[in-house]
């Protein structure tokens, strides 16, 4: 009797059980239900028109003409060279005159008067002349003068002939193009132009630079990653955005040679030089890939 009681008992906390576990279960469902985002609730879609146009991607180059002479050293750099060769002149000089000469001979003072006067001519002075020294070993040379260096002023720069590469020997020259730009302007800027679907960068700022100046030089890109980029702005038009990706190339031998449809004209100008003619906000982002010498 009792163990039917108990089995009775059992059976009936069973089904309570099962029925709060089910009824827990549901109010969850229930509760989360609401709170879900039904499935066919539709996405809002962006318009074509909210969606900004994507720039166009091209290339230019920075061509460079390095320097062909030494800079003039300053007024300080002189002198201190000057100071260094005394020194080393004074700890360096091999030849002991006081082993050769009696102190006080005649041939002591004449050594003495030639060794001033070959300080002289190793360090200069406006004291100093120099003679002419003839070229001695051949016959065809036989009463010739020592070839003298190349002025640094050269014709070119007299005539002011941007367009020379024997101008401005000292410093850094950039070729600089006039024709038009990404809008269709007329301005002067660097060699620039598109690229080609599956096309590399700098196979693209190669193959601009010699359709815009021609094949008559013999170029060098310097590395496949660009010095620098001008980003769109965002003030302009979709027609007018243009992502442009500089590249610096060098100028073995040769001559630039306009095409004469996107490029008219060309110089080779210096870095001060460039800001004059470009325009302030083309020259604002390209000032900092140019070298100041």
């Amino acid at each position: 009797m009792w163990s039917r009681n108990a089995l009775a008992c059992c059976s009936k906390q069973s089904r309570a059980c099962v029925q709060l576990r089910s009824r827990t279960l549901a109010t969850v469902t229930d509760a989360a239900g609401p709170s879900s985002t039904p499935a066919s609730t539709p996405k809002p879609s962006l318009s074509k028109s909210s969606q900004s146009p994507r720039p166009t991607i091209q290339t230019a180059v920075i061509l460079n003409r390095s320097p062909i002479v030494t800079r003039t050293p300053s007024a300080f750099e002189r002198a201190y060279y000057a100071y260094q060769a005394r020194i080393q002149r004074a700890l360096f000089n091999p030849f002991p005159d006081e082993f050769y000469f009696k102190p006080g001979s005649i041939l002591e003072d004449q050594f003495n008067a030639e060794e001033k006067q070959r300080e002289k001519l190793a360090f200069g002075g406006p004291y100093v002349k120099e003679k002419p020294v003839e070229v001695l070993g051949s016959e065809e040379g036989a009463g010739r003068k020592q070839q003298q260096p190349m002025p640094r002023i050269h014709e070119a720069d007299i005539k002011m002939d941007v367009q020379s590469l024997d101008r401005q020997g000292e410093r850094n020259l950039y070729l600089l193009v006039h024709g038009k730009d990404s809008a269709g302007k007329d301005v002067w800027r660097f060699p620039q132009g598109g690229i080609e679907e599956g096309q590399a960068l700098h196979q693209a700022a190669e193959q601009d630079l010699y359709i815009e100046c021609g094949e008559l030089m013999d170029a060098w890109v310097v590395s496949r990653n660009p010095i620098g980029v001008i980003e769109p702005n965002n003030a302009s038009t979709p027609s007018q955005q243009a992502c442009v990706f500089f590249y610096k190339a060098h100028i073995l031998a040769g001559q630039a040679k306009p095409n004469g449809k996107t490029v008219k004209d060309f110089a080779w100008l210096t870095k001060e030089e460039i800001e004059s003619r470009v325009d302030q906000q083309y020259w604002a982002a390209v000032k900092d890939m140019l070298s100041d010498f």
